[in-house]
Formats: structure tokens, C-alpha cells, sequence
């Protein structure tokens, strides 16, 4: 995939000002909107829910890329696929019966993507990489943002493209944590599609320059 995808993660918007950054990212070179839905089980943290989700999807313009840090995610597919998801990203270690969750999702409509924490060995995608359209790595510890950026992380990309290539699979890769425009370029070198970016957009003192520049380097 030649274009490089950036994706502003909400999570680190302006709650009080959230039509706002929203939309300043349907304004900026952004491609999605990336969603982070926690329950405060599978991560110590608890972020969107359903009415916020709704409220997003009124302003945005762009692919609403949701991504599940939740337990016994099969619940809610279809209520996610109602609220105007294009993306839906859920965690291989959440999900008992991964084919059978991904086919769901499918079934609804959306882009299945499987998300595997850092710890999470690429291998486990093995028999099921050509069912699944994007594998985020979390590049960091899910459940908070403004975490430091885990160094492995480029050699897990590199096994990750080499099992998307030697399958023939079209999954796109995307990371998750720590994405700035100092490591944009390594990421997107050493086989990555899509770049998340949370703190790093929405703290910036020019939020759309910094998306701009993210997505330059990521693509040159």
C-alpha cells in the first residue's frame, strides 16, 4: 500500500471541545478517526461508550476505525456496526473463538481488524491472517495514552509483513502507542500501513500542522 494512513486516536481529544477536534480532523490530511472503547476489565481504564460513539459519528467525515480493549466483544458487533463503525478491531486475547468473532463482524458489514498486545506473539495469526483486514499492534501497553513507545515493536512489524507476504494476505498493519514524526518513517519502513496518534496530535500546539507532518513522514 503506497498512501500511508494516519489515524488521530479520540482519545486524547478535548472532551469538553469534542465536535471541535473532530472537526479539525475531517479538515486535516487525517484518513480515520481512531476510537478507543474500554471497559475497565480487559484495561484499567474506562473510555467511550455507545452515546458518545453516536455523537462522534454525527460530525465525522472520515472512517470511524473502532478499536475494542474490551471483554466478550461478540456482545456488542452489532450494536458497533449500528453506530456507523467501518472499522472493528477487537483483541486476540479477549476472544475465545477468534474466526467465529472476525465472520461476525464481516457479517456486519465492517472491516475486521485483530488487535495483539505487546506481549503477543505475531505466530498466533498464523491460520487465520487471510480472514483478517488489519492486525494493530499495540506499540504500548493498551488501557491509557502518553505511553513510551516499545523498541521491539519494528522487529514484530517485520515478522508481521513477512506472514502477510509469505500467505498472499491484503491485511493492512497498524500501530498503536508512542506514534510520533521521530519514529513515523522507521514504522512505515520496516512494513506498517497505519499510523495511530493520540498525545502526540491533540497536544500539539497545532494539531493539523502535526498530522500534516506525521503524514509526510511517514510517507517520504
Amino acid at each position: 500500500m503506497a498512501n500511508k494512513l494516519i489515524a488521530p486516536s479520540l482519545l486524547a481529544a478535548d472532551f469538553g471541545n469534542l465536535q471541535r477536534d473532530i472537526e479539525m480532523v475531517n479538515n486535516s490530511e487525517a484518513d480515520w478517526f481512531h476510537i478507543d472503547v474500554m471497559d475497565g476489565v480487559f484495561v484499567p481504564n474506562i473510555s467511550f461508550g455507545m452515546p458518545v460513539l453516536k455523537a462522534i459519528n454525527k460530525h465525522a467525515t472520515k472512517t470511524l476505525d473502532v478499536h475494542l480493549m474490551i471483554v466478550d466483544p461478540d456482545r456488542y458487533i452489532k450494536t458497533f456496526a449500528n453506530l456507523g463503525s467501518h472499522n472493528l478491531t477487537v483483541h486476540y486475547e479477549a476472544c475465545t473463538h477468534l474466526h467465529r468473532t472476525i465472520q461476525a463482524i464481516k457479517a456486519e458489514g465492517m472491516k475486521a481488524g485483530v488487535a495483539l498486545n505487546p506481549h503477543t506473539n505475531v505466530n498466533v495469526l498464523e491460520d487465520i491472517i487471510n480472514d483478517v483486514d488489519i492486525v494493530l499492534l499495540m506499540s504500548v501497553n493498551p488501557g491509557f495514552g502518553g505511553q513510551t513507545f516499545i523498541e521491539n515493536t519494528y522487529q514484530k512489524i517485520k515478522k508481521l509483513k513477512q506472514l502477510i507476504t509469505d500467505k498472499n494476505a491484503s491485511t493492512l498493519i497498524e500501530i498503536d502507542g508512542g506514534v510520533n514524526t521521530e519514529n513515523a518513517k522507521l514504522l512505515t519502513q520496516a512494513g506498517a500501513d497505519v499510523l495511530i496518534a493520540g498525545s502526540f496530535v491533540f497536544n500539539s500546539k497545532t494539531p493539523k500542522k502535526t498530522i500534516e507532518d506525521l503524514k509526510a513522514a511517514a510517507n517520504n
